[in-house]
């Protein structure tokens, strides 16, 4: 098979201009007091969510975001905007540490390979990064400043009469004892039960759970002394100030319903001279509470269970440690619990109700116990049947329709409900409440389903804590700023010891603070670098300070809107927990004075996955998976870029299409031969086809009429991110030139202008070589040069096609004048000879004309 001949030279030209773009620095932008800085342009902060360098290197899914980004920063940039679009690595994570337990080969190396490869592929794609700005979250400074953002968390708490974090010195001056401060720290210890790796030595999330555990490794529930943040105090501004935001309707609730905030009630239930707490949404069902349920963990298990039921209730708690929150929350799984043998008063009507435990109910959330009214809650339901507990009817439907079991709506009346019978369920709500607090056996309250972040891992590959333990009193210190960066020991040995205090455990002389104190041997997670990342962007070489009050001012200030990156893209994976924590960081930071705006992205775009030639999510596992290294060597870099624009709307899941590659290689080489063609020694040459000569500024050419259009449609089309749209009327535009006898300089290069941000390879090429043959076009990068403007008097059409149709069905066209009458329309479409043909025989009853749009004849 012969070798395929490339339709262009991108191979010879792409690396060309990046090499160029590396060399000059075209895309750097300069801080405020800097030299080259420009105070007069506005600001334009355009951000990727922070990738991961894997092993693997990206596929072609991965550039999709960036190439949309790209283009909007080109545009920007034209427009006279300073853009700030950088670049890095979330670079700590497991995958480089399990590698390291498997191979021996430190994970700082790892790592740095993985980077090296994937900004090199990122460079190959021409993406106009300033790489002067690239950090890494594993990089020494950076780990320094993390750290120190850690600190400010520590030595802050949440003051409730102000709404907003303070210094935990303001409680030290008014007297507070540590224990006291301790409690309120926003970084603090606690006991909590964990996802435990035993075989990794680590703790995982819960959205970890499974990916590992499907790669055959152990996972089981244990109770662990944990670093926790305490996000909750945040969970109202979280929820209120997600408002005002432009992200996607569908983000923000996902984002509202993981804080799930709630209003109900605190009820506690005596058993065996203890009291349980459950917190409920619906204390107006309080009458049909038939048992109650502990989560396994509970403290009072140990405490109510009765002899004949501990050996059953042990072995069901052993048997729940080895699932996760998401198995045990399940609602399709088959439901489990034990009776514990013990009852509890139901405070209401002081009727005895047994006690159960069961997986489905989480220490995490509320109280770890629950009233169950299996009459009205599905899962509650389901379990009373399955274990024939009693079942009983305390609210009525608002229709005869519809069946009470398992009716939980708000619409409802009580029934069978004492001195509640007869209320609808809003007002039975209020009273039930109003009741407990009058008793004094309940309270109202609001609750959130957030839960305090857990901050530990039990890693080697991550920032330590700059927190030491005084082994004489018992209590955690932190380090002083000036001893930071705390980085890890050298280690050879990475493998997990079982230990649950991690593998630094092992560093025995590093662990060794002083004589009486040793440093914390968890670290953090691989969030925390990722949570302040778009910050360090601002001022990445700045060793006095996590960023420079003025930059930060410049880059993220703004009167007009309430977070400071202009626009953030990334895949919607992230669009609860990374989001989240990013946010309730840069809350912090705002508080303590240290930012100027109060949310860190004011505009949030999701791209669409691109799934695999099979529909299928891409992963070597299926063996989908596509190279974009495969695909540029192949098609240029151009192509893959253009291509992953106009496969649909960027926010759709698309499949990918090596053939749709193709096409789109085509439509640039047609814009290549628009100027140049190939002689007989391969070479390419100016074909004379694009002439300075006979275009005046005033002559409104059909070519130059499609320029414009098309003008006005990308930039319409890039400010509204519809990049497939602009794609495609920038291909009409080029086969209308394809067309043409000549074409007019400017408006071949006011084409390759739009063009550039798609395509800047290409483009930059062909300009720079009709520079050589027109002297008179100004010699500067088109990414450098001002955006084209059309002139509206160049969209004055002479003529317009017109819609025929006969009974409202289209049967022709006709082209008519701009400013012909309704009589010259309707004239010049009956005049159409396909029409007077169909209308042989026929009697034209009425005659219908939409200006501008279209006739239609009504004949029988």
């Amino acid at each position: 098979m012969s070798e395929r001949r490339n339709p262009y030279p991108f191979d010879v030209f792409e690396p060309k201009w990046q090499q160029i773009w590396d060399a000059e620095k075209t895309f750097k932008v300069a801080n405020p007091g800097e030299a080259g800085f420009d105070a007069s342009r506005p600001k334009c902060y355009i951000l990727d969510m922070f990738p991961y360098p894997s092993g693997a290197g990206l596929h072609v899914g991965h550039p999709e975001g960036y190439t949309a980004t790209d283009i909007v920063s080109r545009y920007k940039r034209m427009n006279g905007f300073n853009v700030l679009h950088p670049m890095g690595w979330d670079s700590f994570g497991l995958p480089a540490e399990q590698y390291a337990i498997k191979t021996g080969q430190h994970p700082a190396v790892t790592t740095q390979g993985n980077i090296d490869n994937f900004r090199r592929q990122l460079k190959m794609l021409g993406f106009s990064y300033d790489w002067d700005r690239e950090i890494a979250t594993t990089d020494p400074e950076y780990v320094r400043w993390t750290q120190w953002v850690f600190l400010k968390l520590y030595n802050s708490y949440f003051c409730r009469e102000c709404n907003q974090a303070k210094p935990v010195a303001e409680l030290e001056a008014k007297g507070w004892s540590r224990d006291e401060i301790d409690a309120v720290r926003l970084a603090y210890v606690a006991e909590v039960p964990v996802n435990w790796s035993p075989d990794m030595g680590t703790v995982l999330a819960n959205e970890e759970v499974e990916e590992w555990r499907s790669k055959g490794h152990t996972i089981e529930r244990r109770m662990l002394r944990q670093w926790m943040l305490r996000i909750t105090d945040y969970a109202e501004r979280l929820i209120d100030e997600l408002e005002p935001l432009d992200w996607p309707e569908s983000i923000k609730l996902l984002q509202r319903n993981w804080i799930g905030k709630s209003e109900g009630a605190e009820v506690a239930f005596k058993a065996n001279g203890h009291e349980i707490t459950v917190y409920t949404t619906r204390p107006d069902t309080l009458f049909g509470a038939t048992y109650m349920v502990l989560c396994p963990e509970h403290p009072l298990v140990d405490e109510i269970v009765t002899d004949e039921a501990r050996e059953a209730v042990a072995e069901y708690r052993k048997a729940c440690a080895a699932k996760s929150d998401l198995e045990r929350t399940d609602l399709a799984k088959d439901k489990s619990g034990v009776f514990t043998g013990a009852y509890a008063v139901n405070p209401v009507n002081g009727k005895e109700i047994p006690i159960w435990i069961a997986d489905y109910v989480l220490m995490g959330y509320g109280t770890g116990a629950i009233m169950a009214v299996p009459a009205h809650d599905e899962r509650d339901f389901e379990f009373a049947q399955k274990f024939e507990l009693p079942i009983l009817q305390v609210v009525a439907p608002p229709s005869d329709d519809i069946p009470w079991q398992g009716f939980c709506g708000y619409e409802g009346t009580s029934v069978n409900s004492d001195f509640l019978t007869g209320l609808p369920t809003p007002e039975a709500k209020k009273r039930m409440i109003a009741w407990l607090e009058e008793k004094g056996v309940g309270r109202g309250k609001v609750n959130y389903k957030l839960r305090d972040w857990l901050f530990s891992r039990q890693r080697y590959w991550g920032e330590p804590f700059p927190i030491v333990w005084n082994e004489e009193d018992g209590r955690h210190y932190p380090l002083s700023e000036s001893e930071l960066p705390l980085l890890q020991p050298q280690m050879e040995d990475f493998k997990p010891s079982g230990d649950p205090r991690g593998p630094l455990v092992k560093a025995t002389e590093w662990i060794r603070y002083s004589e009486t104190s040793h440093r914390e041997t968890n670290t953090m997670p691989q969030w925390a670098g990722s949570c302040w990342y778009y910050l360090r962007y601002l001022d990445p070489k700045n060793a006095c300070a996590f960023v420079d009050p003025e930059v930060e001012r410049y880059w993220m200030g703004s009167s007009e809107k309430p977070g400071g990156v202009d626009l953030y893209v990334g895949g919607t994976e992230h669009a609860v927990l990374h989001l989240l924590y990013a946010r309730f960081w840069h809350k912090v930071l705002f508080d303590l004075g240290l930012l100027s705006t109060n949310e860190p992205f004011n505009k949030l775009v999701n791209q669409g996955l691109i799934l695999g030639e099979d529909g299928q999510k891409m992963s070597k596992s299926r063996g989908n998976v596509v190279n974009p290294d495969d695909i540029v060597q192949q098609y240029g870099a151009d192509s893959l870029r253009m291509y992953e624009m106009f496969m649909g709307p960027l926010k759709d899941v698309k499949p990918w299409a090596t053939k749709g590659v193709e096409g789109v290689s085509r439509f640039l080489a047609r814009v290549w031969r628009v100027a140049f063609v190939e002689n007989q020694a391969g070479e390419w040459t100016l074909s004379g086809k694009v002439t300075a000569c006979g275009c005046p500024e005033g002559s409104i050419s059909p070519v130059r009429k499609e320029v414009h259009k098309t003008i006005r449609k990308v930039t319409s089309d890039i400010e509204e991110m519809s990049f497939n749209t602009a794609i495609s009327k920038m291909m009409e535009c080029t086969n209308a030139m394809t067309s043409a006898e000549k074409v007019c300089l400017p408006d071949y290069v006011n084409l390759l202008m739009v063009l550039n941000p798609f395509a800047p390879h290409i483009t930059e090429e062909i300009y720079a070589r009709l520079c050589e043959a027109f002297p008179q076009l100004p010699k500067q990068q088109l990414c450098m040069q001002e955006w084209p403007k059309h002139k509206e008097e160049y969209l004055v059409e002479d003529s317009l096609e017109i819609v025929i149709q006969i009974n409202g069905k289209l049967r022709d066209k006709v082209q008519v004048a701009a400013d012909a009458g309704r009589e010259d329309v309707e004239q010049a479409a009956l005049a159409q000879p396909r029409i007077q043909e169909l209308l042989e025989g026929l009697t034209v009853r009425k005659v219908i004309v939409v200006p501008g749009r279209l006739v239609n004849i009504v004949a029988n």
